[in-house]
């Protein structure tokens, strides 16, 4: 398998002077299996430069995996030109919202109004398909078997393995390690630290062995207690997680849009250096926009 980043920031959009080494754009993973199907994790901003390239392939055929609908990682989709060619073939997978009652085709509806953008949802001349699918159903793509895992966040947030022939990668989309909402001196807090702990370990085992994992690592040590319960990870919790999962190569990505490339190397090497001594053959990278990965 191919693993390209065209999407690395969290949040918003950062372009500039201060991002050009890592990029500014929002989350989007090109995948490509050994049979060359393409699936892409997210369609943040990411997807548009993706969508050029994809002009040069047609007709094209696209899984688009999505992790969550918050902003930064659907808004590019409006602007995913493929889907408005007749011929190309589009799949948008999610999962479904217990608070909309809705699935992913809630992402396109919303979006493509005239109050937000001026070309409408029917207007799309692909053949553009929606489907629902739900945590551990595990379903084909081509030569590549596909397990969504629910992660940790403000709304329904679905992971993504990816294996094929004997090769894996993992996707966390957003992912906050869960935390006890009880203090130790409270009656339930020993039963939740329990069901917490349940769950961290279907999410170890869910990744286990993988040989690329790709998390989201937005915060530091430091930044996370005042951004706690917003659903994001630390550079910390995903080198853990990555380490008691026997990942071989874990990328961090979700950069924290209000950090240069300059500060954010700084606060990868102090994560770094707190567990160089524990972290066995894992490797460790940032998660760069343009970067290219052969599995």
């Amino acid at each position: 398998m191919k693993l390209k980043f065209w999407g690395v920031r969290g949040s918003i959009p950062s372009p500039g002077e201060k991002t050009v080494r890592y990029g500014g754009n929002t989350t989007c993973l090109e995948v490509r299996t050994d049979t060359n199907d393409l699936i892409i994790l997210d369609g943040g901003t990411g997807i548009f430069p993706l969508a050029q390239t994809l002009l040069k392939e047609l007709p094209v055929k696209a899984h688009i995996l999505n992790t969550h609908s918050h902003w930064d990682h659907i808004q590019g989709l409006p602007f995913f030109i493929p889907i408005f060619i007749p011929g190309n073939i589009i799949k948008l997978y999610g999962s479904f919202d217990p608070i909309s009652g809705e699935g992913p085709e809630r992402i396109m509806n919303v979006q493509l109004q005239y109050s937000y953008f001026p070309v409408r949802e029917a207007e799309m001349k692909s053949s553009f398909e929606y489907v629902a699918v739900m945590p551990n159903e595990v379903f084909q793509i081509g030569s590549a078997t596909i397990t969504p895992v629910l992660l940790s966040h403000p709304v329904v947030n679905l992971g993504y393995r990816i294996d094929c022939n004997g090769k894996s990668i993992f996707f966390t989309g957003d992912h906050e390690p869960h935390f006890n909402i009880y203090d130790p001196v409270d009656d339930g807090y020993k039963e939740y630290q329990s069901l917490i702990e349940e769950q961290r370990q279907s999410i170890v085992n869910a990744m286990q062995g993988v040989d690329v994992l790709v998390a989201d690592a937005a915060y530091t040590l430091a930044e996370y207690p005042s951004k706690k319960g917003w659903g994001h990870g630390t550079f910390d919790s995903s080198i853990e997680l990555a380490r008691d999962a026997g990942v071989k190569r874990l990328y961090c990505t979700h950069h924290e849009p209000t950090r240069s490339d300059d500060d954010l190397e700084k606060v990868f090497a102090e994560a770094m250096s707190r567990h160089a001594n524990n972290v066995g053959k894992l490797e460790i990278q940032l998660a760069r926009e343009g970067d290219e990965v052969v599995i």
